[in-house]
């Protein structure tokens, strides 16, 4: 299969367009459902953390006063992850940093982004809840440290990303779950999965 980013962005808030910037940035990639290679950074927008969000995140002022500029942190991770589709939990949030940040520093955001949230809408309707840290601990992956920091919520997504894909192909009796089968799963109602999948493997 061929590689797909999965990543996470921490932030001073919950949206770009409300000035809101990242403060750490994490990219797992994965490759037939393998870590081939990780990217972390903290990242210094020049912008004041609250009280709020660094007893949330752990991220201080006085770490990201010492971290490299956004924009450098931004153009080495656009390298990173080169043509490679993308995927993270809640993606609607990850986008939206992913596209302002790169779009701050003068560089495109082309990539398609799954969300293994929906995802997990689609193939578990029976867990509680649809948080990464619900998530976890419903399929019993392992921790991978301190959550609400990027790598740590990065790894473990990248982990279920793991798991629905193995469950996809279970269900369905396929040899891999691409990505742009996730972004089909994704967008379907729940009812129809079973043959959104059917009609992806007839087009294939």
């Amino acid at each position: 299969m061929p590689r797909i980013a999965v990543i996470d962005f921490e932030t001073t808030g919950l949206s770009p367009a409300q000035g809101d910037r990242a403060t750490e940035l994490a990219i797992v990639m994965v490759e037939d459902g393998e870590v081939v290679g990780r990217f972390q950074s903290l990242m210094n927008a020049g912008v004041r953390i609250s009280a709020f969000i660094e007893s949330f995140t752990g991220i201080s002022n006085a770490m990201v006063a010492g971290a490299p500029p956004a924009a450098d942190v931004m153009a080495q991770a656009s390298r990173f992850v080169g043509a490679a589709p993308m995927v993270a939990h809640n993606a609607s949030f990850d986008r939206r940093y992913w596209a302002a940040e790169l779009a701050r520093a003068g560089l495109p955001a082309p990539q398609l982004f799954a969300c293994t949230v929906l995802l997990s809408r689609r193939l578990y309707p029976e867990a509680p809840s649809h948080r990464l840290g619900a998530m976890a601990a419903f399929h019993r992956l392992p921790s991978a440290g301190r959550a609400h920091r990027a790598l740590a919520d990065a790894e473990v997504a990248a982990a279920l990303l793991a798991r629905i894909q193995a469950d996809l192909c279970a269900r369905f009796d396929l040899l891999e779950a691409q990505h742009a089968l996730l972004m089909k799963v994704q967008a379907c109602q729940r009812h129809a999965l079973a043959g959104v999948v059917k009609r992806y493997v007839l087009a294939g």
